[in-house]
């Protein structure tokens, strides 16, 4: 993986750093594995703007991952890999031994015309799919359910990986991207391998309108508004605006906002690193 620079023949070129697409084999996406997508421009039914900085940007369609890997036994065959413009990893297109078609996160070290399986039964390589109970301790894993069955939710982020770190009795214990150790079911399933595009880290837009492309309008800083829309508003000259806090008043950036009786709590040994 690697990216791209450019010669600054424009002032929008000149700090531009994009991710390079030679890894990627197909240029449209298999049409039986795409659905459309309807943009609210941050409105509600009603039409009022709910969220902020939310407007605009190309149009896009959906690719259906399967963040499940529920095929299990069944060989499949990596067609291609592709762009998804809806995450920041690349994704890559399985042709099944039943003739199934599906999407997954591609892994880095994932190679067209490689073989690839889920279930316990499948050997511990990149883009095997196993439940937390058969993987050996120490591997590097991605696309981590938190509940049997529910589907992935954690470690999907372009050049993400957490490691298997031992088993006490029924639990996993996992180590996560953020430095949170956790334990998780061991009938949950991870892929192995860590997730592609590593380099997407190291992009940088080069320009603001990259970012209207991506539908993030200009975000207004809270201290400059007025003491009636920010508690960190207002003051004669430059003022610094006070402790950091949301809209609400609620404080930021180093005040703990985890509910202190959420029952997943006891599942985290170590909370993640500040």
């Amino acid at each position: 993986m690697a990216v791209r620079k450019f010669k600054p023949t424009t002032p929008g070129q000149r700090h531009k750093i994009i991710g390079a697409f030679e890894t990627i084999t197909a240029s449209a996406p298999e049409k039986s594995l795409v659905i459309g997508i309807n943009k609210s421009g941050g409105r509600n039914n009603v039409g009022k703007m709910t969220m902020r900085y939310i407007g605009g940007g190309h149009k896009r369609k959906y690719r259906v991952i399967d963040f499940k890997r529920e095929k299990d036994g069944v060989p499949a065959t990596v067609k291609t890999i592709e762009y998804d413009p809806n995450r920041s990893a690349r994704i890559a297109l399985l042709f099944y031994a039943d003739g199934e078609k599906r999407y997954i996160l591609a892994p880095n070290g994932l190679q067209v015309g490689q073989q690839i399986m889920s279930g316990a039964d499948a050997a511990p390589e990149v883009g095997n799919c196993l439940p937390l109970g058969s993987i050996p301790l120490g591997t590097v894993i991605h696309n981590l359910e938190l509940r049997p069955g529910q589907g992935a939710a954690l470690v999907r982020s372009a050049g993400t990986f957490a490691q298997l770190a031992s088993r006490e009795g029924k639990y996993a214990i996992v180590k996560l991207p953020s430095g949170e150790t956790r334990m998780i079911l061991c009938t949950c399933k991870a892929t192995v391998g860590t997730v592609g595009n590593s380099d997407h880290a190291l992009e940088r837009s080069g320009k603001a309108g990259r970012s209207r492309w991506l539908g993030r309008r200009p975000r207004t800083r809270a201290v400059v508004m007025n003491p009636v829309d920010h508690p960190m508003g207002g003051g004669e000259g430059r003022q610094s605006g006070g402790h950091p806090r949301s809209r609400k008043g609620l404080l930021a950036k180093g005040y703990k906002t985890r509910a202190p009786k959420k029952a997943s709590s006891k599942y985290i040994i170590e909370r993640r690193k500040k």
